[in-house]
């Protein structure tokens, strides 16, 4: 018989003291009168994201397969739209081929809404949640502007490809004729991984804030204004040692504007080869029915766990890991 490796991939001490962490979010948020909803696992429609990619599944009675989520994000918004006021959500989500030491397939989410708040309020909602679960110090807070002026002295709302290229040649990321068809984006996201993200984060919390408008995703979007004026995205990311640990908006809410950015989406995935997605309707519709002023964010809970027990690898943190092969 094939001698099959059955143990949980974390230790039994560590699993109970990840049940009380989960106890301890719970408590957060039921300390705030922030009720716990669920949401479906198995979706019609899923992220358009290209750089999300979901698992797809199939049933012989349906014409359409079905997905995974990659987040709740589309579920709490209908539920916001509802009435319901502020929510969370802590479960599982799930994103194709995301395998490492930061990275699980299945992974546990925690995804939070405030009606009537903006991206400003609620990072200071995480930045509290971040102190009581981990202890960590207050965060020091930077644009995206920022901290590539900082460490490359450009302006990334204004740079041209050849100069973001430039900077991954310079600092031997690439050669001179690697990663041709990388749009613009692609190449704030090379710089943004390779050079900045290991620097956040190190002696304090980084929260980053106003990233690209064409990173908005469903954030809202706001015009700097300058001799040369460009838009930024009311979106942050919230950073630690080097690693994201949370990601929100404030959130988009005119349905005609998020059916275009889907249409985008879709359109750079076809460019990519990727499998073409189908349009969430539903969230469109709750959004013309009326969505309020709202914020929103998602937090990887078994990373923030990880950080508090001080481990390198995600893997020692679940009670069964996925293995890379």
């Amino acid at each position: 018989m094939e001698r099959v490796l059955w143990q949980p991939t974390a230790e039994l001490e560590t699993l109970k003291a990840r049940a009380q962490f989960l106890q301890a979010i719970r408590d957060f948020f039921h300390q705030r009168n922030v009720f716990e909803v669920d949401t479906p696992l198995l979706c019609h429609g899923v992220a358009t994201d290209p750089f999300l990619h979901a698992f797809s599944v199939h049933c012989a009675q349906l014409e359409h397969p079905r997905y995974l989520q990659t987040s709740p994000e589309y579920a709490m918004k209908r539920l916001v739209a509802a009435g319901s006021g502020p929510i969370y959500y802590l479960g599982k989500a799930f994103r194709k081929g995301e395998v490492g030491t930061l990275h699980n397939p299945e992974f546990t989410m925690l995804e939070w809404y405030r009606p009537h708040w903006d991206h400003l309020q609620l990072i200071k909602e995480v930045e509290t949640l971040m102190q009581i679960m981990i202890g960590c110090p207050a965060a020091e807070i930077k644009t995206y502007h920022d901290i590539f002026a900082e460490n490359y002295g450009i302006n990334p709302h204004l740079a041209t490809i050849a100069e973001l290229q430039s900077i991954a040649i310079k600092e031997a990321w690439i050669n001179s004729d690697d990663f041709s068809d990388l749009d613009r984006d692609g190449w704030l996201d090379l710089i943004l991984t390779h050079g900045i993200e290991p620097t956040l984060g190190q002696n304090h919390p980084t929260v980053i804030t106003d990233y690209p408008a064409s990173q908005a995703s469903l954030a809202k979007v706001r015009t700097i204004n300058g001799p040369q004026p460009y838009q930024v995205a009311e979106r942050f990311e919230f950073y630690l040692n080097g690693i994201e640990l949370a990601n929100g908006y404030h959130e988009l809410a005119c349905a005609i504007e998020q059916r275009q950015r889907f249409e985008q989406d879709l359109i750079k995935r076809k460019a990519l080869g990727l499998s073409d997605l189908p349009i969430d309707h539903y969230l469109l519709s709750a959004l013309s029915a009326g969505f309020p002023a709202c914020a929103g964010v998602a937090l990887g809970v078994d990373r923030l766990f990880m950080l508090k027990r001080q481990e390198r690898n995600i893997a020692k943190v679940l009670p069964f890991a996925w293995k890379i092969a």
